[in-house]
């Protein structure tokens, strides 16, 4: 999401923006599973008592929709979890690492509507359909040199999700670190795997 956001913000204001990186973000919402992602889509009336409610869409919901991508392989981290040695570093990082993805803010509830009813839903980036202050986000027209990281091994953002945006960016160095959705940014490989060449990017512009 935040991926998308700035290529919005830097469409909209390239006078404040020199450059532009984009982490994980998708673009064609429906090129892995469709069906999947309208399910995800249909999620929306079920959230609107919540919503209506507190205007947001709660944290506790954000994470039963994460949870809804790869159900069995929630149980199948816990259960590796649970024969660890407690005392390890190995066991202390997966602690705190799920300690940060837990550590969530709720969702505006119009961004939890657009994000999941026009980009899953209706594929509104990938179709073109997608606005922002009335203007639709194409990402041809960004000049500015742009970063694109797109994991290998994501299963929240599959590579073939990501690649059209990396690839409709005119002036953008990719790179796909064999790695997750969280372990390209937080995991024991992260500094070579995204880390270095992301500075390596920043000290070239």
């Amino acid at each position: 999401m935040g991926g998308l956001l700035a290529l919005a913000a830097a469409l909209r204001a390239p006078q404040k923006v020199s450059a532009l990186a984009v982490l994980a973000t998708p673009w064609d919402f429906q090129a892995d599973d469709p069906a999947q992602a309208r399910k995800l889509a249909e999620t929306v009336p079920l959230f609107e008592p919540s919503m209506r409610f507190s205007g947001t869409l709660p944290i506790d919901a954000l994470q039963s929709l994460f949870t809804m991508i790869d159900p069995f392989g929630v149980g199948e981290k816990y259960r590796n979890f649970a024969a660890q040695d407690k005392t390890l570093p190995r066991a202390r990082r997966f602690v705190a690492m799920e300690d940060w993805l837990a550590d969530g803010v709720p969702l505006a509830a119009p961004v939890a509507r657009e994000a999941l009813g026009g980009w899953y839903g209706a594929n509104e980036a990938a179709n073109g359909a997608w606005r922002v202050a009335g203007l639709p986000v194409v990402p041809e027209q960004l000049a500015m040199p742009s970063f694109a990281a797109i994991p290998a091994r994501d299963r929240l953002v599959p590579a073939v999700s990501a690649l059209p945006l990396a690839r409709r960016l005119k002036n953008a160095e990719i790179i796909e670190p064999a790695a997750g959705h969280i372990g390209m940014i937080a995991g024991t490989n992260a500094q070579r795997a995204l880390w270095e060449p992301f500075i390596h990017w920043l000290h070239s512009l």
